[in-house]
């Protein structure tokens, strides 16, 4: 939504502009949940009118694409005027997609998942530097080696050429055949989940396309017992806990945030995070820090600042330590630091049984 693209809400209201202004008329100036003047709709549009009020918008546009359409398709009209929503007016990657290309990073290239249609995430990028992109039954089996990387378009994207079609996970009918029928998709969930700790940005548990995540993920966490946690930024208005325990209640560790000024408190959590990272991170800012939290005694820094001192040290290789601890040294740090360093150097390496 930072780069001008349609919530799933409103993506909706732009199709039923597009092919059926009548229920568009109903629907454009309702609340979420708030019934609709249906005056004047046969039965087939206030059926559809009723699953909007609901929020059941992949239902929406199933049941709009059957009426429409009669035999849901690539070319369906409906498909059609997602497309052209989507590509027009062009738009430009925002902030968040950047700083979340830089993050995604292992070291190969950028490893990112999407349920997104659009190619913002690539090009968030310099063309010389643009991650591969793959869709659907392309996506290739979730390894910790170098060539399992790209941005995964889990629920399909937006075909580069705008003369072909595109071939989208959007409506109810999509979404019963890709993950009960074809189940390419949560065994994909299911095999990063076991390599990966999954976090996921932008999401509230009430999306349709999260709803299906959410099923496959609590299914896996009920059957199996190898599976890493998993974890989802929540934005919220005001704190409530009944949220907070509705994604714990599906297998997910929520981490909220005040969701003023339209997520700004994400994306400066995001980018600062970006600057700190091992792959892409500015050494001059992870200098800083160091500098920075080592003017505090460790007995009195905060819990924050003393793991991220200890993450630094235990990320990196033993050049970078000893650059480390030099700078703490000179920054003026007490001996409880530098007792850190030496305990976190007789670590054994990840993996590595002592």
């Amino acid at each position: 939504m930072p780069a001008g693209l349609p919530s799933f809400r409103k993506l909706v209201l732009d199709i039923y502009e597009r092919l059926d202004g009548a229920v568009f008329r109903a629907i454009k100036d309702t609340e979420p949940r708030q019934r609709a003047d249906t005056a004047g709709l046969n039965y087939s549009q206030i059926a559809e009118v009723r699953r909007f009020e609901k929020l059941d918008y992949d239902v929406v546009l199933g049941m709009l694409e059957r009426r429409v359409d009669n035999v849901p398709s690539c070319s369906s009209r409906v498909r059609a005027a997602i497309a052209d929503t989507l590509r027009n007016p062009v738009r430009t990657p925002a902030p968040i997609h950047k700083a979340l290309i830089r993050l995604a990073d292992r070291g190969a290239g950028p490893t990112i998942i999407t349920t997104n249609f659009d190619s913002l995430l690539q090009e968030s990028l310099p063309p010389k530097r643009r991650p591969q992109a793959y869709s659907l039954g392309e996506i290739p089996r979730p390894s910790r080696r170098d060539e399992f990387q790209g941005v995964m378009h889990l629920h399909g994207r937006l075909a580069d050429d705008a003369s072909r079609l595109s071939e989208f996970v959007v409506t109810d009918q999509d979404f019963g055949e890709f993950y009960m029928r074809r189940r390419g998709i949560p065994d994909f969930i299911y095999d990063a989940a076991r390599l990966f700790n999954l976090v996921m940005v932008g999401y509230s548990a009430d999306d349709p396309p999260m709803r299906y995540l959410l099923n496959a993920v609590a299914a896996d966490v009920n059957r199996f017992d190898d599976l890493n946690e998993r974890f989802a930024f929540v934005g919220l208005e005001e704190p409530d806990p009944v949220v907070l325990e509705d994604w714990r209640g599906r297998g997910i560790e929520p981490i909220s945030y005040d969701a003023v000024n339209k997520h700004q408190l994400l994306l400066d959590l995001l980018e600062r995070w970006a600057d700190l990272s091992a792959i892409n991170g500015n050494p001059k800012r992870v200098d800083s820090e160091i500098r920075r939290i080592v003017r505090t005694p460790r007995s009195l820094a905060t819990e924050s600042d003393r793991d991220l001192f200890d993450h630094f040290f235990r990320r990196s290789t033993s050049a970078e330590r000893a650059r480390f601890a030099s700078i703490a040294s000179k920054a003026g740090a007490d001996i409880s630091w530098i007792d850190t360093v030496a305990a976190i150097a007789l670590e054994p390496e990840a993996g590595v049984s002592e």
